[in-house]
């Protein structure tokens, strides 16, 4: 089945917006746009719920279900209870606050696991229980191609290691890494694993239930929803972990690793991001009752699309002697994400696109360790060209086209 690009287009904004008009936007891996059903929920609950939820009133009474609907209806599509989905203001703070968890459970002499592929949000906080004692070794990618061999992590791996923390593909090599196979693999010397999957979630929800890992996290402001961090932990660890909320929250899972309160409106307002989905289901597809199944079609549905516009752009980055294309070649087994290493720095690149109508970045994109493992020097930095299944085959032309000018 093809994606309807029409349908999907017409449910964002921002391709009705006169001032973006002749814009291609391809910074995506860095915040997607919003679709209409996030905005309407946000925009209603400010309207008319915007006050203290759970309270007995019926305004109260309508913000609190509009909350725990996106809870159920978001955890219900990645294939884990409700509970075991919490909302934080980030990905990078819900990270912080579970490393402080555990560097709590942990004892010196402990290890953890970290790659130098990840986004530093996966990274840095665990890193820096170095300085409580924990052990950190680093699995480390190939300097070629940035790929991280599971081979090389079974060498890590003994009675000490805790925990495991990699992405399920990296914010600029691109390469989607087996989550199940390394989970597997972390699970069976008795570690648990930390999946993030920021740059993977926007190309189709996973269903983290079959997948196994124990804890995943991505951001909603890449997929098409509110500035959230969601997360995943599973009840057998999440149990575990000493609560990091308040005290009175100890008992209720999706509040233990959530410190602050939430925000009321955001978290409401992501059950936008469920309506959505269902929404290109219904359009797309034959009825089907279950939640993960259809996010699991859709996931589908926009991968094919997106690995049919990525091959084009993948080729003519390889064809260039002036660029090295940062990751696989093959669009089957990467993210649209695509990071050239030119001779001139990424940011100023991105500059002489934009007169051309292309929006992109460049920079190290938080991901400075995983480029000076491939030799580039992250000051100097990559052109980042990402995209996602409202992108057009004329929009990578259009890209295309201005690199060749600039380039």
């Amino acid at each position: 089945m093809t994606l309807d690009l029409e349908y999907v287009r017409a449910q964002f904004p921002a391709f009705a917006e006169p001032s973006l008009q002749g814009q291609a936007f391809f910074e995506n891996a860095g915040g997607s746009y919003t679709c209409q059903p996030v905005i309407d929920r946000l925009m209603r609950y400010y309207h008319q719920r915007k006050v203290q939820p759970y309270a007995p009133y019926a305004a109260s009474q309508l913000a609190g279900a509009e909350m725990d609907e996106a809870r159920q209806r978001l955890a219900a599509m990645l294939g884990v209870d409700t509970d075991e989905l919490s909302f934080g203001p980030s990905t990078t703070q819900n990270t912080y606050v579970l490393a402080q968890a555990f560097r709590q459970w942990m004892s010196p002499g402990d290890a953890i696991v970290v790659t130098n592929q990840d986004h530093e949000a996966n990274s840095g906080p665990w890193r820096r229980l170095a300085d409580e004692g924990i052990e950190l070794r680093e699995w480390k990618i190939d300097p070629d191609t940035g790929h991280l061999n599971p081979e090389d992590l079974e060498d890590l791996l003994d009675e000490k290691v805790r925990l495991v923390c990699f992405p399920h593909c990296s914010n600029v090599v691109g390469e989607l890494n087996d989550v199940t196979a390394i989970c597997a693999r972390a699970h069976l010397a008795g570690a648990f694993t930390c999946v993030d999957g920021v740059s993977y979630a926007p190309h189709g929800l996973p269903n983290v239930g079959e997948m196994g890992p124990d804890i995943y996290l991505f951001s909603a402001y890449k997929t098409y929803g509110p500035h959230q961090g969601l997360m995943v932990i599973r009840r057998a660890l999440g149990e575990v972990l000493p609560n990091q909320g308040h005290v009175f929250n100890g008992d209720t899972l999706y509040k233990r690793f959530t410190p602050a309160g939430p925000d009321h409106a955001q978290v409401a307002a992501s059950a936008g991001m469920a309506d959505y989905i269902d929404g290109l289901h219904a359009h797309h597809c034959p009825p089907q009752p279950d939640p993960a199944l259809r996010a699991a079609a859709v996931h589908d549905l926009m991968r094919a699309h997106e690995v049919a516009l990525l091959q084009p752009l993948l080729d003519y980055a390889a064809d260039k002697n002036s660029v090295r294309l940062l990751g696989p070649r093959q669009a089957e087994g990467r993210a649209p994400t695509v990071a050239l290493r030119l001779a001139e720095p990424g940011a100023e690149v991105a500059a002489k696109l934009a007169p051309f109508g292309i929006m992109a970045g460049g920079g190290d994109f938080y991901a400075g360790r995983a480029l000076r493992g491939m030799g580039v020097n992250s000051d100097h930095g990559v052109l980042r060209l990402s995209f996602v299944h409202y992108t057009s085959k004329d929009e990578v032309d259009q890209l295309i086209g201005a690199l060749d000018r600039v380039l």
